[in-house]
């Protein structure tokens, strides 16, 4: 089956823009200024979910990347159709969307920024130093959205393999006369 997408427009100058050193106090400082934009926007239903997945793309910058300098972007789209965050750092290294062990302290970030986003990706930077992780929280059509700009869809239901009929032993009541063989009377 053929999927057609609409492609993401160019959501234009960032709204937001800072070039920081990172640390253990950065989340709650971006969080604190996205929530300020998504509140002037009318988008505040959108934080909880952009709130946390920031806060886990700066967690990622502080855990992983050397001298801890990121940039976050914020920005408006179009026709108040959500909010776009990008945090872009110069470590090579892409991060892994992997699921560990129950017990990992850590490594579930980007499936947690899968869970409570409507799209995420990474853009290696042109000249292969650093790389982008971006979101985006769309606002669903009923409340003013783009119905051709929807929320991710939802997963699809795990095939179910069919049940198989059930095998009964037979009896020898009910044993059938091989091919060829003959009925006593």
């Amino acid at each position: 089956m053929n999927h057609v997408l609409v492609p993401r427009r160019n959501p234009g100058e960032p709204v937001y823009r800072a070039d920081l050193a990172l640390g253990e106090h950065s989340a709650r400082h971006l969080r604190r200024v996205l929530r300020l934009y998504l509140t002037t926007w009318d988008l505040l239903f959108l934080a909880d979910a952009a709130e946390l997945a920031l806060t886990e793309l700066i967690a990622n910058v502080v855990r992983h990347v050397p001298g801890r300098r990121g940039r976050t972007y914020i920005f408006q789209l179009p026709n108040r159709e959500g909010v776009r965050v990008e945090v872009a750092d110069d470590s090579p290294v892409v991060p892994l969307a992997i699921k560990g062990d129950a017990m990992d302290e850590g490594g579930r970030g980007l499936l947690l920024v899968n869970a409570v986003t409507d799209d995420w990706g990474i853009v290696k930077q042109w000249d292969q130093v650093g790389k982008t992780i971006w979101f985006e929280c769309l606002t669903p059509p009923e409340l003013g959205g783009s119905p051709l700009r929807t929320a991710k869809p939802e997963p699809r239901p795990e095939p179910r393999p069919e049940p198989k009929p059930e095998l009964r032993p037979e009896t020898r009541s009910e044993a059938k006369p091989e091919p060829g063989a003959r009925r006593r009377s």
